[in-house]
C-alpha cells in the first residue's frame, strides 16, 4: 500500500517579482522593486504529495487559501489521478504529515473530510502519522520534493501560474524523482467547523502510542 508524505509549500506571489537564488541568462531579469500583493496576479499555494515508495511527487497549486478542505482535496486528487492506478489493490494508505498547518493533528475538519472524501468515498483505510512539533524537517517531502522544486525555479520570476506549473513539472533529481502538478481554481472558505456530534460519530481508531498524532480513519459502514 502507498506511503505518502504531505505538506503545503511556502506561498508564492505570482507576478513580476524577484525569486531568491541565481539563474544563468543572456540578459538580466527586470522585476518589481517591491513585492506588493496589489501588483500580483495572485498567490500560488503549492500543496504537495510525495510517494516515498515510487519517488514521485504531485503538487496541487491552489489560488486561494491553504485550508484543511484544500489539503484533503489535494490528497483525493492524487488518489484519483495517480494513486489508484499505481496501487490498484491497495486497501490502506499511510500518510506522514506535519503536526500543524492545514493538515494539523488538532484539526477536526482535516479528520472529518479525510474520512468522508478519501476513506469512505474510496473504501480505503487511511492511517495518519503526524510529526511532533519542531520535527517537521524529518518529513520526507521537505528534502525529497520541496527542496528540489526550490532549486529548479531558483532565481526565476514566477510571472504566471503556468510558469510555476512548468517548473514544478520539470523538477528532477539524480535519484530519479518525477513530479506532476495541476492548478486548482476552487475557492476555499476559512473558519469551517465540525460539531461535537459529528466528531463523536467519526469512525476513527486512535493508536495506543501518542493517539493525538497517530490514528486510522475507517470507511463508513
Amino acid at each position: 500500500f502507498p506511503v505518502i508524505s504531505i505538506d503545503a509549500k511556502k506561498k508564492e506571489l505570482i507576478g513580476n517579482f524577484k525569486n531568491n537564488g541565481q539563474a544563468y541568462a543572456r540578459e538580466p531579469e527586470f522585476v518589481n522593486v517591491y513585492d506588493f500583493l496589489t501588483n500580483a496576479i495572485g498567490k500560488g499555494v503549492p500543496y504537495g504529495i510525495y510517494d516515498t515508495i515510487a519517488n514521485k511527487g504531485f503538487v496541487c497549486v491552489g489560488t486561494n487559501y491553504d485550508t484543511p478542505l484544500f489539503a484533503v482535496d489535494s490528497v483525493e486528487t492524487w488518489w484519483n489521478d495517480i494513486g489508484k492506478n499505481e496501487y490498484p489493490d491497495a486497501s490502506d494508505i499511510l500518510i506522514l504529515a506535519d503536526g500543524g498547518g492545514s493538515n494539523s493533528s488538532r484539526s477536526r475538519v482535516w479528520k472529518h473530510e479525510l474520512q468522508k472524501n478519501v476513506s469512505s468515498k474510496h473504501g480505503i483505510k487511511v492511517t495518519v502519522c503526524h510529526y511532533p512539533p519542531g520535527c517537521s524537517k524529518w518529513n520526507p517531502i521537505e528534502h525529497r520534493l520541496f527542496s528540489a522544486i526550490s532549486k529548479n525555479w531558483s532565481g526565476v520570476p514566477l510571472r504566471t501560474y503556468q510558469t510555476m506549473l512548468n517548473y514544478i513539472k520539470t523538477t528532477t533529481t539524480t535519484k530519479g524523482l518525477t513530479v506532476n502538478a495541476k492548478i486548482v481554481l476552487k475557492k476555499y472558505e476559512k473558519g469551517v467547523k465540525i460539531s461535537d456530534d459529528k466528531m463523536k460519530s467519526l469512525p476513527i481508531l486512535y493508536n495506543n502510542k501518542f493517539p493525538k498524532w497517530n490514528y486510522t480513519l475507517l470507511p463508513s459502514k
